[in-house]
């Protein structure tokens, strides 16, 4: 069954293997120009230092922008390629019927190329996510926004956890459909479903957040709420100013370098937790609010997740999408033994 299961993949495990080395080769390329320049311009300036980071930036968003999108669209890739075809085409070609009344059992057939085939698709996951990783790593050290859904898609373990899904999400739309090109189709309709789902719907939910009242005199300086600074400054991100004179209302985002804010925009509030409106509110005394707000007791509720809590994130995520690939593979064998003829 190995060596069946090698004759059948070897045209895709080589196509792969050689996208993996020509990537590997661009990205080493690139990502030690892009070093030689983090050093030079951004690590070592003692002045105009955010000029330089901007400049870094902007000279590398779009590849990295590229980099990213490559590796959040492999497990899709992986699924509907390598995943809906595993039993689809076995099933539309009725050569199944022949693999079966051999020796070798259904359940051992199906193991076989599940583990063989899945486990290669994690491992070229895995391997273009450890590149890429290490190739964005001078630019998330500047932008600080791993948890940036598209950034968190595309770094650290998270993507074997899609890897694995998507293969079986792919091995059970074959098994039910059985039809190689609509299981291909379902299959990458669900995996794009559940990549939006995830980090708007779901992801907010791993843990519970970190409540804290940011002084508005005080941005710049940790959050008041009893813990440890990480090392990074809160900053006003947007102030809002809706209606006008006594009923003018100020609203104001926060971000915090590294954390994952999870809160809109929030009212002004004064030490007492009201909401503060009109000249009490600085809206009519100041044409510039963050003027008043420097001389006043004015603060922000805000939730958040501090960003010590990223890869745990990345860890229960990658549990999950485990977790679920699982629950596929075990339903694809019980369906097989049970339900198809």
């Amino acid at each position: 069954m190995i060596w069946l299961t090698w004759r059948q993949y070897r045209v895709q495990t080589f196509v792969a293997l050689a996208a993996l080395a020509a990537v590997a080769i661009a990205l080493v390329i690139t990502g030690t120009q892009m070093r030689t320049s983090y050093d030079g311009d951004v690590a070592g300036c003692s002045t105009t230092c955010e000029a330089a980071k901007n400049a870094f930036v902007h000279e590398y968003e779009t590849l990295a922008a590229l980099v990213t999108g490559l590796l959040v669209a492999v497990p899709g890739v992986i699924g509907i390629f390598w995943g809906a075809p595993l039993i689809a085409r076995e099933l539309e070609t009725g050569t199944h019927r022949l693999i079966w009344n051999q020796s070798i059992s259904r359940s051992h057939w199906l193991a076989v190329k599940l583990t063989a085939v899945g486990l290669s698709s994690v491992a070229v996951t895995g391997l273009l996510s450890l590149m890429v990783t290490w190739w964005a790593r001078p630019l998330d050290e500047i932008t600080s926004n791993r948890f940036d859904p598209l950034l968190f898609d595309g770094r650290g373990v998270a993507p074997l956890g899609y890897a694995a899904f998507a293969f079986t999400v792919g091995v059970c739309a074959g098994l039910l459909i059985r039809r190689t090109v609509p299981a291909m189709a379902v299959t990458l309709g669900l995996f794009a479903a559940v990549q939006i789902l995830m980090p708007y719907a779901i992801r907010p939910l791993l843990m519970e957040p970190v409540r804290a009242e940011v002084a508005l005199a005080g941005l710049g300086m940790a959050a008041q709420e009893g813990r440890p600074a990480e090392g990074a400054a809160w900053s006003a991100t947007d102030i809002m100013l809706s209606g006008d004179g006594e009923n003018a209302q100020v609203k104001v985002g926060l971000s915090r370098p590294g954390a994952w804010v999870l809160s809109d925009l929030g009212p002004v509030l004064n030490s007492a937790g009201e909401e503060m409106r009109g000249s009490a509110g600085c809206a009519a005394r100041e044409t510039d609010p963050m003027r008043c707000f420097a001389k006043s007791d004015f603060h922000v509720a805000v939730e958040y997740q501090p960003g010590d809590r990223y890869w745990t994130f990345q860890w229960i995520e990658t549990g999950i999408f485990v977790a679920l690939a699982g629950i596929l593979a075990g339903f694809s064998a019980w369906w097989l033994r049970r339900r198809l003829d």
